[in-house]
């Protein structure tokens, strides 16, 4: 049979742009159909807007710390609503630096959902198309909790707020996750009074409670009210406000109202029925090379119910098409660590194993910690609010690493290669650092780690003896 396409991609979030580019380079006839705009999520909603969002507020922050520290005179200037400048930097991101990537790809972009007609055949309005084989990445859109009342609330997500005009006084958050953190102190820092509530124990649940509880320390100092732990029974509109209350009688009054409780896939419109795709309400069905259970269609990215981060989304993409393209490939997602961050101040990364997962698996391990506190160059830069946590065995393998502070972002990067590439601790020991670096704390771990093995009595006497032969 002859197909209009070697490939179809539905969706152009970060895992479809990777499967799409990829594929063009490749030399395969690429047709991407994206319903919104290039990006997806990430690009237009999520962490490129927010980042924007978190950068702008820390301008505004570093201000108010100088005047803390008697370095400026006078009122803190009034800044004027952040997000037309953030649309801008968007349309330039999108026109001006994304769409070059995609010179080579047959791109069908706002013209509607595009659904399955059967297992090589795509519509689009009153389009069809064929394809030899079909990537889905269609990504996730935020969840929405069933609060009694919140059907009668005009609630803000990651996909509107970035359309507001103004700066809201006031705003509820509920979800303590990257989006719900990293929102409460941007707007803090513009002007809003916000409050955090969530189910979980603690702030960034995924990773370490003790990071978890330092963000929650500087938030509270930061003017953000944060209740963990708290099951929400009701939302209602009272007088111009929006009014959330919980099981344990907290009520809470705001002029806005954040969802922030997570993502869910969305699948109902793409007709995999009639491609004979399987998928649950969770998730599209994959194999550990991402196909379906139609094995020339692929779901790659948050689709696939796997971890949903774009950056794990693109490195899905990336090995779905490899996988694709070569029988002999076998690139598992699986076999590669996923770092990530939390772009607070102070950022929150996090690598590899947890404690408690260590705990449940019996694994054997030792932690080390770093603090920012005791640390010259975090002092003199007035960053010395954090820690990096390290789990390890007593041979120097790491397991997994938390870290909180400045410069996060990019220290977890060198921690995902040493687990990766199972790099043991006296090779860090040995490798120079940049000096002085927030990084260089990753070599004070090795240090750490190295300074137990000599608080040995043997291994002090043996090296005694050698000490006083050369």
């Amino acid at each position: 049979m002859k197909y209009d396409f070697d490939l179809i991609c539905i969706g152009l979030g970060p895992a479809g742009m990777a499967v799409s580019v990829m594929g063009s380079e490749m030399g395969l006839k690429v047709c991407a159909i994206e319903k919104n705009k290039i990006g997806g999520e990430c690009m237009n909603v999520g962490c490129i807007p927010s980042k924007s969002l978190l950068r702008i507020s820390k301008y505004r922050n570093s201000l108010s710390k100088l005047k803390e520290m008697g370095l400026m005179d006078g009122e803190l200037p009034d800044i004027k609503p952040p997000f037309s400048k953030i649309a801008g930097y968007l349309e330039y991101i999108s026109n001006k630096k994304t769409l070059k990537m995609f010179e080579k790809v047959t791109l069908m972009l706002s013209e509607g959902s595009a659904s399955f007609v059967d297992s090589h055949t795509v519509s689009l309005g009153d389009k069809s198309i064929t394809a030899q084989k079909i990537f889905i990445a269609t990504g996730t859109e935020p969840m929405v909790p069933p609060i009694d009342g919140i059907s009668n609330i005009d609630i803000l997500t990651n996909s509107n707020v970035f359309n507001l005009t103004e700066v809201p006084k006031s705003m509820t958050i509920i979800g303590g996750g990257a989006i719900g953190s990293e929102m409460a102190q941007a707007f803090t820092r513009l002007g809003t009074k916000c409050t955090i509530v969530q189910m979980d124990p603690f702030l960034i649940p995924l990773g370490d409670k003790e990071a978890g509880d330092l963000l929650e320390d500087v938030f509270k100092k930061e003017g953000i009210d944060v209740y963990n732990s708290r099951k929400i029974t009701s939302l209602s509109n009272e007088d111009n406000e929006i009014v959330l209350r919980t099981e344990d009688g907290l009520c809470i009054k705001s002029e806005k109202l954040l969802m922030a409780a997570g993502r869910k896939v969305e699948l109902d419109g793409l007709k995999l029925e009639n491609a004979g795709v399987k998928h649950n309400k969770r998730a599209i069905e994959v194999d550990s090379k991402y196909r379906t259970s139609v094995k020339h269609i692929y779901a790659v990215g948050d689709c696939n119910g796997g971890v949903m981060l774009s950056h794990a989304a693109m490195h899905q993409g990336m090995f779905a098409i490899m996988n694709a393209v070569s029988p002999f490939a076998m690139f598992q997602y699986k076999n590669y660590v996923i770092p990530w961050t939390v772009f607070t101040e102070p950022q929150v990364s996090y690598v590899g194993m947890r404690e408690e997962d260590l705990k449940k698996k019996g694994i054997k391990y030792e932690t080390h910690i770093a603090k920012y506190e005791d640390y010259g160059a975090a002092i003199a830069e007035n960053v010395d609010v954090g820690f990096v946590k390290v789990f390890t065995n007593s041979f120097g393998k790491v397991f997994g690493a938390s870290i909180v502070g400045e410069g996060s972002g990019e220290m977890i990067n060198e921690w995902a290669l040493i687990i990766q590439k199972k790099i043991r601790l006296h090779n860090i020991l040995f490798l120079a650092h940049s000096f002085p670096t927030m990084g260089f704390l990753t070599k004070r771990i090795a240090e750490m780690w190295m300074m137990k093995k000599m608080n040995s009595s043997s291994l002090q006497k043996l090296c005694r003896f050698f000490y006083q032969k050369v």
